[in-house]
């Protein structure tokens, strides 16, 4: 049986973010350089607000970006062209990447306009994945997104962008990667249960709100109703993490947001996230990143 969906309260108001890229992206493999929301009303301006003039653009001109971006349409209609799709109509729950240095341009129709939620990446880890093949400029733009999970991991990068810091933020760069995982998942996902898309989500959503409790990952995926071993999968394409490494993930990175911010004892930093000693966060700090967390700590003292 499939328990509840969890669904987040949409977003409503617009906004817009800007981040500065930094040594720390680069290590990470990527980082969120820009996101935001937007309701475009029919027939008004577009875009409705300026951007840095390395983003401003208009749909006479178009644009070049040197980043990647994904943006998803919620509600209304438009059109998307670039010189590898030509010009293609977009609709509904349709969503476009831009590839950095290709030309392109974008608007609603005034008739109707519409309702943006997009973001913009950059790092070593996107071109890996051009390379790869899963980001093509001949397959920008993807209709019926949004059974991916895309709007949904989307709603997840808004929610931690309008209250983050201006520079790198690992929280928001993981929850991002869950963007990119989504895209990857559009071509998959009429072979795959829909319902199991959907608790998969339900499933990340609980872990990312609960890493810091005890957890049984086999109970999860019993609740789900899904194989074990299935789950796993799925939540791995979903996340780019096993469900147990994307806990401990999320427990060490706000371990060492404590041990930045506060002089606080290693001991109860680990009885808060969920250790069963400093000995044992210790150990997995040290692993993921290279140093313990006395070390780690020391260094950013002034």
């Amino acid at each position: 049986m499939i328990f509840a969906i969890y669904k987040m309260p949409p977003s409503t108001q617009n906004y817009f973010r800007y981040f500065a890229s930094d040594a720390a992206s680069n290590a990470w493999g990527f980082g969120v350089t820009a996101c935001g929301f937007t309701v475009v009303a029919a027939g008004s301006t577009y875009p409705p607000a300026r951007h840095p003039a390395d983003h401003d653009f208009d749909w006479e001109h178009g644009r070049r970006l040197k980043v990647l971006q994904i943006v998803f349409i919620s509600a209304g209609t438009g059109w998307f062209e670039s010189r590898q799709t030509g010009r293609r109509k977009i609709s509904p729950g349709s969503a476009f990447a831009v590839l950095p240095g290709v030309w392109h341009r974008y608007r609603p129709d005034p008739r109707t306009g519409w309702i943006e939620s997009w973001i913009e990446v950059s790092g070593p880890t996107l071109r890996r994945l051009q390379r790869s093949g899963v980001f093509n400029a001949a397959s920008a733009l993807q209709r019926d997104s949004e059974r991916s999970g895309l709007g949904v991991a989307l709603e997840g990068v808004h929610a931690r962008a309008r209250a983050a810091g201006s520079g790198f933020d690992p929280e928001l760069s993981a929850r991002a990667m869950g963007v990119l995982a989504a895209w990857a998942r559009i071509r998959d996902t009429d072979s795959e249960p829909t319902a199991a898309i959907r608790a998969v989500i339900e499933a990340e959503r609980y872990l990312s709100a609960n890493h810091t409790q005890a957890v049984s990952i086999a109970a999860l995926a019993e609740r789900s109703g899904i194989a074990y071993s299935h789950f796993r999968r799925l939540f791995r394409r979903h996340t780019g993490f096993a469900p147990w490494a994307y806990v401990m993930r999320l427990r060490l990175v706000r371990a060492r947001r404590m041990l930045s911010e506060r002089n606080t004892k290693l001991s109860e930093i680990a009885e808060q996230l969920g250790f069963s000693s400093a000995f044992h966060l210790s150990l997995a700090f040290k692993k993921a990143f290279g140093q313990s967390p006395d070390r780690w700590r020391r260094r950013r003292q002034p």
